[in-house]
């Protein structure tokens, strides 16, 4: 690749091979964002969340962050996107993320972040931005794109770097943006001396979950069809209904192939990933079941795994005043970590 950085296949096999031998050293510190769309889905639970819950317990430094700068990228409703914001706290907190042991902390309370997008924003050229998928892809999905949505992998760079965090767990479509910062680091390292380390990824190795009526695409709560989307506050029988009305094909038996049979093949992966089994074993499970009978047993699994985290929800959203209460904490003790490296970044490039 033309900056140097090994090709993306190369450099996913190599990040987790390094990220499954290696003990983090006591200086790791893990940093990551979400977009505050409300209620979670199951695809986010098992393609971030689960991960995020299991990393504090792994590295002695762990921020999270509910990335509204970014939301707004794309035309929020003012209230909405309040509420928003107060459920994927509770959400996030419901799945087990602890304060005691994390900061979750929302993105615009901490205005060092946009100050330090803009100086890297300074030292990045348009080419390599256009050049991002997200770019190519929701620019062709609405045929323009605002400033930010054009910029917001920058942003997405400062996130990181104000924390000077050394892991980012991300899924593969995320890579790119992941090279960005590294990037970003480099050359404002190159230019004013060192200050950013490189942030390494941590590639999750749980499967994207797809739609339930469309297993090409994933999982996502814009699909038109309510249906095809798990989400964390859904009613058992909700769950049940979905489950039961996922796209599957005229083959009976249970079998995993998700090239050939990805509507049953992405219900295999959701039941092993929800009763915390691998794929043979809920494969050995399926066994005699035909594709009807079997979507009883994901069924059970999603509801078993899922009850205990929407009472929680519900229990949290009730009271708005520990919510924000709790985001506020995190917002001082975010501040606390970015505001003396957003000095050290306007004293380098000569600010002050």
């Amino acid at each position: 690749m033309a900056n140097g950085l090994p090709g993306a296949t190369e450099w996913r096999g190599n990040m987790r091979k390094a990220c499954q031998s290696e003990k983090p050293p006591g200086s790791a510190r893990v940093f990551s964002g979400i977009q505050p769309t409300g209620v979670p889905h199951l695809g986010n639970y098992l393609g971030a969340l689960e991960n995020w819950v299991a990393l504090q317990n792994q590295y002695p430094s762990v921020l999270y962050s509910i990335v509204d700068l970014h939301s707004i990228t794309l035309p929020q409703d003012p209230d909405q996107l309040r509420n928003n914001i107060l459920d994927m706290a509770a959400s996030l907190l419901a799945c087990g993320l602890d304060p005691q042991k994390v900061i979750l902390f929302q993105q615009s309370q901490v205005p060092e972040h946009a100050e330090l997008c803009w100086i890297l924003g300074c030292l990045t050229s348009m080419p390599r931005l256009r050049h991002l998928p997200q770019w190519k892809m929701k620019t062709k999905l609405k045929n323009e794109g605002s400033v930010g949505l054009y910029t917001y992998p920058v942003l997405q760079a400062a996130d990181i770097l104000l924390y000077k965090s050394t892991h980012v767990p991300v899924g593969e479509d995320q890579v790119q943006h992941l090279e960005l910062a590294q990037d970003l680091a480099r050359i404002f390292n190159n230019s004013y001396g060192e200050l950013f380390p490189e942030p390494r990824a941590l590639l999750s190795s749980t499967r994207k979950v797809k739609s339930l009526r469309n297993p090409s695409a994933k999982m996502s709560k814009s699909d038109p069809q309510t249906v095809a989307t798990i989400t964390m506050t859904d009613s058992p029988d909700d769950i049940a209904l979905k489950i039961r009305r996922a796209v599957t094909d005229f083959t009976s038996e249970v079998t995993f192939d998700p090239e050939t049979r990805p509507g049953v093949s992405n219900l295999v992966m959701i039941h092993a990933a929800m009763a915390k089994i691998s794929v043979e074993e809920a494969l050995l499970q399926a066994r005699g079941m035909d594709t009807g009978a079997y979507k009883g047993l994901v069924s059970e699994a999603v509801i078993q795994r899922l009850t205990p985290i929407r009472e929680e929800i519900q229990r949290l959203r009730a009271d708005r005043v520990h919510l924000e209460g709790l985001l506020a904490q995190g917002k001082h003790r975010a501040r606390e970590l970015a505001a003396p490296v957003l000095a050290e970044a306007r004293h380098r490039v000569g600010f002050c």
